[in-house]
């Protein structure tokens, strides 16, 4: 499969060739040639696959500052080809320029925020669609109203505290429905707790966010970004915090909906999981083994984005998040969010 937005074509299907013809890349897939872009067109070039790029089209992209970015089959980043890096070096001065300005900051992280709590309610929206009583109705009702009327506060939030306490509330409202979504009794979700998983539901959702959190972590990377340096996520050593930015508005339509699904078709059940003496609940080795399966296969099932003129899957959303996340740092503009529809 390719793909060209924002700049840049993306090669995802094992044994593809990018070879340079003219002045264009040409992707040739079992002998047919499925794809032929300008190089004036693009700012770089990602394969997600086992692509096997030319030394000549190498050579014509680092000549033309044109990035080449090698992902493995699941997203992670392994390396970064670059001939001319000024353009590279700019973004990370503006990145964190930004980040040392408190509007920008400010500007940034309303929108991750935005986005979290938009998919959040689209979410509910759906699943409220299944209850058949009227008072479970009413719950998801009343939290939709809120969530909605929390959105519209968080675009005109002037403090980071005020942002920061926005998403609290809304998550609360969020999490306070999680178990009716998910209608399992011998699997209670009860509250969301973190470090560490008090149950397995919880233990479900910390592994799926996990893999998330290196997902984006490796999106970003492919697009030049410092995934340590934030705007709505404090800066800490070790901890990727724009990354964690990032990830926020894909939460609910990567993570919680593949771990409601899997929950409701029975997939794990109370014994996939231990109980540590600290409290936490951890997944038996064969129960993490069959989640990492799940997760890869579901980011293979397509979803459309707006700026992609076919369906796409959804282990490239990252990455053209990223993408536009990078764009909006550079050109000091609004940063958008992917809507779950």
């Amino acid at each position: 499969m390719t793909t060209n937005v924002l700049n840049t074509l993306y090669v995802t299907t094992d044994d593809a060739r990018v070879h340079l013809e003219g002045e264009t890349l040409r992707v040739v897939i079992d002998n047919e040639k499925k794809a032929q872009v300008p190089m004036h067109h693009l700012a770089s070039l990602v394969v997600m696959a086992r692509v096997f790029v030319t030394p000549e089209a190498m050579a014509a992209c680092a000549d033309a500052g044109i990035s080449v970015v090698f992902l493995t089959g699941t997203g992670r980043f392994q390396a970064r080809v670059e001939g001319n890096l000024s353009r590279a070096s700019m973004l990370r001065r503006e990145q964190y320029r930004a980040a040392d300005d408190p509007t920008r900051t400010l500007s940034l992280a309303r929108a991750c925020v935005a986005g979290k709590i938009a998919n959040t309610r689209t979410f509910l929206l759906k699943a409220r669609r299944t209850r058949a009583e009227e008072a479970g109705s009413r719950r998801f009702d009343d939290a939709c109203a809120r969530l909605l009327e929390l959105g519209r506060h968080v675009l005109q939030a002037e403090q980071m505290d005020q942002l920061r306490g926005m998403e609290g509330e809304a998550a609360s409202h969020y999490f306070d429905l999680f178990d009716a979504i998910i209608d399992r009794e011998e699997m209670r979700f009860e509250k969301r707790t973190r470090r560490p998983p008090l149950n397995p539901v919880n233990a479900l959702l910390s592994f799926g966010y996990s893999l998330l959190a290196a997902d984006c972590q490796s999106a970003l990377q492919s697009a030049n970004l410092d995934p340590s340096v934030g705007y709505l996520h404090v800066e800490r050593p070790g901890r990727p915090a724009l990354a964690l930015d990032l990830m926020e508005e894909l939460r609910t339509p990567i993570v919680d909906r593949m771990v409601v699904s899997i929950l409701r078709l029975g997939q794990f059940k109370p014994d996939d999981f231990e109980s540590l003496p600290t409290g936490e609940w951890r997944m038996k080795d064969a129960a993490r083994k069959k989640f990492l399966i799940e997760y890869q296969q579901r980011k293979r099932d397509e979803v459309t984005h707006p700026l992609a003129a076919n369906p796409i899957p959804w282990g490239m959303v990252p990455l053209l998040q990223a993408r536009l996340m990078a764009r909006a740092i550079r050109e000091e503009t609004e940063y958008i969010p992917f809507l779950l529809k």
